[in-house]
């Protein structure tokens, strides 16, 4: 059994630039370094005794959706059970009807004829943390396939978005401008 002196600097050093070409960060180095039970599942993999599987993140968006309380649903695009993949999702910005914000209801015009996908996947990923890419997190992404009346009346529609460091959900009236910034998640086809 191989000492830890035995690994070199050399040795460390092709493995950095091996992890780094396929997209490892120093924070995932150090995670591996620390967890003894995943460094014996990766060995287990390199001799042949393990092996490796993606996660499927399979979502219902055939389910009733999530419901604030006082909310009603006034629509649910059902879509049958969804793998989610997000190469497969578009971040969709309606055009601007003026000087860089349109309202609500032009975006859901804008929308009917797409994908978008409902809150199903939204409340699924705040679960599956995991699943929603880095890049989503300068990003207010709305889930345009459920639309809700609030107690008054409004109609909403629900969002993701990161905030001190945790996933969480908002929601934005249809009746307010909509900036560029918050973007419609549609499935592409």
């Amino acid at each position: 059994m191989a000492k830890s002196n035995d690994f070199g600097v050399g040795l460390m050093h092709e493995t950095a630039i091996t992890a780094s070409k396929v997209g490892w960060e120093p924070e995932d180095i150090s995670s591996l370094s620390k967890d003894e039970n995943l460094m014996k599942l990766i060995r287990g993999v390199i001799l042949g005794t393990h092996e490796i599987k993606e996660i499927a993140y399979v979502i219902d968006c055939d389910a009733p959706p999530f419901i604030p309380e006082g909310w009603q649903v006034e629509q649910h695009k059902q879509r049958g059970n969804m793998r989610f993949e997000a190469s497969k999702i578009e971040l969709h910005c309606s055009k601007n009807k003026k000087g860089g914000s349109t309202d609500g209801y032009y975006v859901r015009e804008d929308l009917k004829d797409k994908e978008a996908l409902n809150a199903n996947v939204l409340d699924y990923l705040l679960v599956n943390t995991k699943a929603i890419p880095d890049a989503w997190k300068d990003k207010d992404i709305f889930f345009w396939g459920t639309i809700y009346s609030s107690p008054k009346g409004y109609l909403h529609v629900r969002c993701l978005y990161w905030c001190d460091g945790l996933w969480r959900w908002g929601h934005d009236r249809l009746g307010v401008d909509w900036s560029i910034h918050k973007l419609a998640a549609i499935l592409v086809t």
